[in-house]
């Protein structure tokens, strides 16, 4: 089965206000465990959500046909809408030869659901399926995706297919926009390389270990220029939901002549939206924002590195009424700063002073030719890592000190996230669960242990996760 932009592109839905904020992720939802199949009568009669992990082939340009594994038969999965504080129960079949799990990404929910083996999620066996079950929350953009170790296998985990949307919708819908657009942005094809990528203007070392390169790129299932375009008419507003399901890689993104209205972050509506011309989406990031179709033509939106566009990482934007080769403005690289979306100190006040902190020393160990770096907090890599220690009820702070050359998108399951401090800068009232923390900077997080059971903090490169990047926080 092949998604058409039924899937994607949804008519009048109103969004979450920014008056729900103070809910987003600071309270935990009630959870039911996986269920065992095993057990005659343990389960509910029929499940609401069925996902079927398959091997899955697709077109992502003419004649260009890529294979993956899948859910249910497309990629990405099919967009999930739930409701906020509504149970949900879904089946999870595994049609491959390897052992799996879904990851509830930016959900408040069990140990036994979210899907992390580093928790205690049970794995989905070879040719089996498991029954999950869990109150969805909190509202907004969230999505689902493999959780499974890659290693060296390039067709597992996140570089695969194994990705889609999934929104909470909230009890509360106040905002105002005509049309919701979907689009998760992927690499495809990778391959090892020896060269790193260059963030921040410092080089990788000479005995940096390997990297990895793609080949092709694209919004949803297609390559930029193939496909169907979105289609809008002057005047409209739409609210794109933009999600980077990249394995390993940031991405900038424009859309020629036109400007964001960045609403929400990771989900979480932002205190204070503004417009801006370019966004910066780490992998795992989602952005809400609404754009008002104001300028007549065939644009394109996508990647502002031109290889990356040119090999297929966009999609095109097309007015009512108008035709013709879609048109690229080159956009200036600006800074992305998530402080300008925070709530304004002199009005509101201060963030609460934490009961407990966490200083933690990111460091890479370079694999040199032909090996894999390897990844430390503090001095101590995956499984050897420190468990974060916390009482259930306090509020903590994190403490990201990068003493690397990469930028590392952490996320922290089970949990969402205050920003305190990004780069030496104060902020408050930005609420996520993924952050990027560039090259050598240290970025400060708050969180509230408020959803007892091992919740597992990681860099989501599928690369550095691999290869070290994880630590547990625990309840005591």
């Amino acid at each position: 089965m092949k998604p058409g932009w039924d899937d994607y592109s949804v008519s009048r839905r109103k969004f979450l206000s920014t008056a729900t904020l103070a809910a987003c992720g600071l309270s935990a939802s009630s959870a039911l465990p996986y269920f065992d199949l095993a057990k005659p009568g343990a389960t509910p009669e029929k499940a609401d959500i069925t996902l079927k992990i398959a091997p899955v082939s697709f077109e992502i340009a003419p004649q260009k046909i890529l294979h993956t594994i899948g859910y249910n038969g497309q990629v990405p999965g099919p967009v999930l809408r739930m409701k906020e504080g509504v149970p949900v129960v879904v089946d999870v079949y595994n049609h491959t030869d390897h052992s799996e799990l879904v990851h509830w990404h930016g959900q408040t929910i069990s140990v036994e659901a979210d899907g992390s083996a580093e928790e205690g999620t049970a794995e989905v066996p070879v040719r089996e399926h498991r029954r999950y079950g869990f109150t969805p929350g909190p509202a907004g953009s969230r999505w689902y995706h493999s959780h499974a170790f890659a290693g060296k296998n390039l067709h597992h985990s996140l570089y695969s297919g194994q990705f889609g949307f999934v929104y909470v919708e909230p009890k509360n819908d106040p905002g105002q926009y005509d049309r919701e657009v979907f689009l998760a942005m992927h690499q495809w094809e990778p391959y090892f390389t020896a060269m790193g990528e260059d963030i921040g203007g410092a080089p990788p070392p000479p005995n940096n270990g390997l990297e990895i390169g793609y080949r092709s790129f694209s919004f949803n299932d297609k390559a930029l220029g193939h496909g169907e375009p979105v289609r809008v008419h002057e005047g409209e507003r739409v609210l794109f939901h933009l999600l980077n399901a990249s394995a390993t890689e940031t991405v900038n993104v424009a859309l020629a002549s036109h400007s964001f209205e960045v609403v929400a972050l990771d989900g979480n509506p932002v205190p204070s939206p503004q417009t801006v011309k370019t966004l910066q989406v780490g992998p795992a990031e989602r952005i809400d924002a609404i754009v008002t179709m104001d300028s007549p033509g065939v644009w394109i939106m996508g990647s502002m590195d031109d290889d990356d566009r040119k090999h297929g990482f966009g999609i095109v934007v097309e007015y009512a009424g108008h035709k013709g080769k879609p048109q690229w403005t080159t956009q200036k690289q600006t800074f992305w700063d998530y402080t300008i979306f925070d709530r304004k100190l002199n009005n509101i006040g201060i963030t609460a002073m934490p009961d407990g902190q966490f200083d933690l020393a990111i460091r890479k160990i370079p694999g040199g030719h032909g090996g894999f770096n390897r990844w430390t907090i503090n001095g101590k890599s995956y499984p050897n890592t420190d468990p974060l220690m916390v009482q259930n009820g306090k509020r903590y702070r994190m403490v990201f000190r990068n003493e690397s050359d990469d930028a590392h998108p952490l996320h922290l399951h089970r949990h969402s996230f205050e920003l305190t401090n990004i780069a030496g800068k104060a902020t408050n009232g930005i609420f996520k669960d993924v952050v990027m923390v560039d090259p050598y900077k240290t970025v400060e997080v708050d969180f509230t242990a408020n959803n007892p059971g091992n919740s597992l903090l990681h860099c989501h490169q599928q690369l550095h996760m691999d290869f070290g990047f994880m630590t547990l926080v625990k309840y005591a």
